[in-house]
């Protein structure tokens, strides 16, 4: 992460940028954030970023009217100019500060913004692929929801690593795929395209919203055996872009020169 941030409408260094010891974001993770790829300077697919973030905020009862699309990418553009970010990374974090009921305090602030920004992340080639060993739950009120409450997609990923893979698949409580821990998946099977439906719990990503609206692509409540009998296999997200799997749990998968490849900038 660079040592510049916004938060509240200042340029700070990263350690002063602080939020209430006792709110429910630091007690409860009751926050919603967004990763954005900045390409040429420019935050890619901005809009789609905010309404989601939007969303979810309205879904977990964050109060974020006193800021708009157009004053937050002011802010962002300041924060990217003061970092010197050509090509990288932003999050945008909206904060509920406010008291909780269980543990009351005065609050002096309801919502906070932070800003910040980081490098691109080197994307592993070749990208291994697992299953993981921890379900999702798609009847919870935090499925499809990005929230601070991160701590699952983490364990997930850690987990993953800690056997040597990059990524995890999850399926759900009724045995369908949803995606990645912190990725959507799509795959090729005779020639089709395919990724998981928003209601298996899925995450409603952006970059996978821009392929659907690009791409013919069927959203599917498959289990995780379909991939057993596919061509190829996608992560996708602001951090990756697009990246071909070469293995699943040991099993390779052949090159393919497909256009989803090539629908959005290099990540590697």
């Amino acid at each position: 992460m660079h040592e510049k941030v916004s938060f509240n409408r200042q340029i700070l260094s990263a350690s002063d940028a602080m939020v209430s010891a006792v709110s429910n974001v630091a007690i409860y993770g009751k926050g919603a954030f967004t990763t954005i790829s900045i390409d040429d300077g420019e935050p890619l697919l901005l809009e789609k970023h905010w309404i989601r973030l939007v969303g979810n905020a309205a879904k977990l009862e964050i109060d974020i009217a006193d800021f708009s699309e157009n004053h937050t990418k002011n802010l962002l553009d300041e924060l990217l100019e003061n970092n010197g970010v050509t090509n990288g990374l932003a999050r945008i974090t909206f904060f509920d500060e406010s008291a909780s009921a269980i543990w009351k305090f005065e609050s002096a602030r309801t919502t906070s913004l932070l800003i910040t920004t980081g490098d691109l992340r080197p994307v592993p080639i070749p990208f291994r692929l697992t299953t993981s060993p921890f379900p999702v739950n798609s009847l919870s009120p935090l499925a499809g929801v990005k929230s601070c409450n991160y701590l699952e997609n983490l364990l997930g990923i850690e987990e993953a690593r800690s056997r040597g893979f990059h990524e995890a698949l999850r399926i759900n409580h009724e045995g369908a795929l949803t995606g990645g821990c912190m990725a959507n998946v799509f795959w090729l099977k005779r020639g089709v395209l395919f990724t998981p439906h928003l209601d298996t719990g899925c995450l409603p990503g952006t970059t996978r919203e821009y392929i659907l609206e690009n791409l013919p692509c069927e959203q599917t409540r498959e289990p995780i055996d379909t991939l057993t009998d596919v061509e190829a296999i996608f992560m996708t997200s602001a951090g990756l872009g697009v990246v071909q799997v070469h293995d699943l749990d040991g099993r390779s998968f052949a090159t393919v020169d497909h256009p989803i490849l090539h629908l959005l900038p290099d990540r590697r």
